[in-house]
């Protein structure tokens, strides 16, 4: 029985390192293309991509669902596509571990939202992690911003995208008892069409300028970016699909907390691809943001389920 046990732990954990590597793949095509193709571009393609896989799936097996929501479907995609929006231009601008890293410091800011919207109390093992993940963020972040106000700029985007993330998550967790997962990935995968192509529309008549987070020229790929363009989208796909296999398993606070190994994937590839290797502080700084993750994950409360969604 323990034998069966392992074995099932053991498959959780390999499905988990898959995402997580399939996350930081498509991390580095936005990394190998960030001198050709903007971040909103590369939002759009990523999602032109998935939306094809999932409305196949459901032409296949139609979904089952009680719905209700649609405002609250409806802020779940505008929330996870300015997500995307900021993840993909932090890696053009601050590098891939970085970006990833603040991408991943998501739980400090989910724990606190399901402490005042929903009223969860936290306990003091989740206060301790929110605790070492804003350490471990603003070692990151304060060393980074002391030069100009353009990395300022740069970093706060990159943070934001942690806020979001939180948010989307939370948003799900009123969605999921009532709508098909499909549904919920299908609104996050249309508003990550429909929201670039009306910012690439108004980049086309006004300048970008200090708005090109958010509003930016289409520029058409080049032939040889289109196999980087597919293997981003169907990275993000695969990572999706083998991130909810590796959660289906039992001892989900094992599957989250080998989540984290994204950073490390990312740094790897960050360095291939040319950008520096984080320093002592930023390293520290990735750590502590680690130990928060792994600390909510184990957490016995209600927060660790929001997590793994």
């Amino acid at each position: 029985m323990n034998s069966i046990s392992s074995d099932v732990q053991k498959k959780g954990i390999l499905y988990m390192l898959t995402a997580s590597f399939c996350f930081a793949l498509t991390g580095a095509c936005a990394r190998w293309l960030r001198d050709d193709i903007n971040p909103i571009e590369l939002v759009l393609f990523r999602n032109i991509i998935g939306v094809i896989f999932i409305l196949y799936s459901i032409r296949l097996s139609p979904v089952k669902q009680k719905g209700g929501k649609p405002w609250l479907l409806i802020f779940r995609g505008v929330i996870g596509t300015l997500a995307l929006y900021s993840f993909f231009y932090g890696i053009s601008k601050i590098g891939l571990a970085i970006a990833i890293t603040y991408q991943q410091s998501y739980p400090v800011f989910l724990a606190l939202f399901a402490a005042y919207f929903l009223g969860e109390k936290l306990i003091g093992r989740e206060w301790v992690a929110i605790v070492t993940g804003f350490v471990g963020i603003c070692l990151i972040f304060l060393p980074s911003v002391d030069t100009s106000l353009l990395t300022v700029k740069h970093h706060t985007i990159g943070l934001s995208n942690a806020l979001m993330t939180g948010m989307a998550y939370l948003s799900i967790r009123g969605l999921s008892e009532i709508y098909d997962q499909r549904s919920i990935i299908l609104s996050f995968m249309l508003s990550g069409i429909i929201l670039p192509v009306i910012s690439l529309f108004i980049g086309q008549l006004i300048e970008p300028g200090h708005f090109d987070f958010i509003i930016n020229t289409f520029d058409v790929p080049r032939l040889e970016h289109y196999p980087v363009i597919l293997l981003l989208g169907l990275a993000a796909l695969v990572g999706q699909i083998y991130l909810t296999k590796a959660f289906s398993y039992q001892k989900t606070g094992i599957i989250a907390a080998v989540g984290y190994s994204n950073i490390v994937f990312s740094i790897i590839f960050g360095t291939l691809l040319g950008d520096a290797f984080p320093d002592l502080l930023r390293i520290t700084g990735i750590f502590l943001i680690i130990i928060c993750g792994v600390l909510i994950s184990f957490s016995p409360q209600k927060l660790k389920k929001l997590i793994r969604r």
